[in-house]
């Protein structure tokens, strides 16, 4: 999708040429990262990357001159890294500020040189969740956390519960995982070191919530989760459609997780999502199977966040 700028002036690649070739006063600022600009930029580019909370020292490191002919120049036509620099530049009262139409990408497409330690090379723009090749990965038990909150009318209670053991599979561009849950690990923080912590465990390990000296494992399996269209990094990406194994019933669950690749080649994913307790006929304080209920009412959802790291 094409970035269109309505505030600010565009100037085009050859247009900043021009200037460069007539040796017009003007600073050209790359609104990239730093590890971006050393390996490629426009000759005589100063940086100051867009993303960090610095920004605008990095830019008045460059000039404190509100009146000064700045260009800015970012990714391509699809970031809106150089406009969102300009926008920046415009409140702190800079009035000379233009943007590179179509950022370092149509500059190098032009014929362009750049310069930096790998100037001739392209880089994706790692937007998009990209699939491994058939593959098998291993969920990492340290990294992997499941959360959980409960509720009732006047408070809430969470915690966490261990992950023993997960394989996530990538074939033919489809996910598929299991995962054992070890239910003997639910932990409450909230309460830490209140003398109601341990009653608090005891009734959630009891029959009336998660059984646990019967059924000691939970497990989550699923199949062909269903990628989006546009699958970006930084939105719900994957649909999950799977099977939930609590206190020895099992019950569909689906929500959506947002699935990236770590910087070791594996797989991270994040959701979080409510499931109904009474599906798995865990009833205890429901409204929905009990009367007079008094102080012990509990609400039904039960909301989940999941962080698997598969490698």
């Amino acid at each position: 999708m094409e970035i269109k700028i309505n505030r600010f002036k565009e100037i085009s690649p050859d247009q900043l040429f021009r200037w460069m070739e007539a040796h017009k006063e003007f600073y050209l600022i790359d609104t990239l990262t730093k590890d971006h600009y050393q390996k490629r930029h426009i000759p005589n580019a100063k940086n100051a990357c867009v993303f960090e909370v610095s920004f605008m020292e990095q830019l008045t490191g460059i000039t404190t001159d509100k009146n000064a002919e700045i260009v800015l120049y970012g990714s391509s036509n699809r970031s809106m890294d150089a406009l969102t620099a300009a926008e920046k530049l415009d409140r702190d009262g800079y009035r000379h500020v233009s943007v590179l139409k179509g950022g370092i990408e149509d500059w190098q497409t032009s014929g362009r040189k750049l310069e930096g330690a790998s100037p001739d090379g392209t880089d994706a723009p790692n937007t998009m969740l990209e699939l491994a090749q058939d593959r098998i990965f291993r969920v990492d038990t340290d990294l992997s956390t499941i959360e959980w909150t409960g509720r009732n009318a006047s408070t809430r209670h969470f915690g966490t519960i261990a992950i023993r053991s997960g394989v996530v599979t990538v074939k033919d561009g489809t996910i598929s995982g299991t995962f054992d849950i070890n239910m003997h690990s639910i932990k409450n923080t909230n309460l830490e070191g209140n003398e109601l912590q341990p009653v608090l465990i005891s009734h959630l390990n009891s029959d009336d919530f998660f059984f646990t000296k019967v059924f000691p494992a939970a497990g989550f399996s699923f199949s062909g989760a269903k990628v989006a269209e546009e699958p970006f990094l930084t939105s719900p990406n994957c649909r999950i459609n799977g099977t939930l194994e609590l206190r020895g019933i099992t019950a569909d669950q689906q929500f959506n997780a947002t699935v990236t690749r770590t910087a070791d080649n594996g797989i991270a994913a994040e959701a979080h999502f409510d499931i109904d307790r009474t599906n798995w006929h865990i009833i205890y304080g429901s409204t929905r199977f009990f009367e007079h209920l008094g102080m012990h009412l509990v609400f039904d959802l039960i909301s989940i966040q999941v962080r698997i790291v598969a490698i």
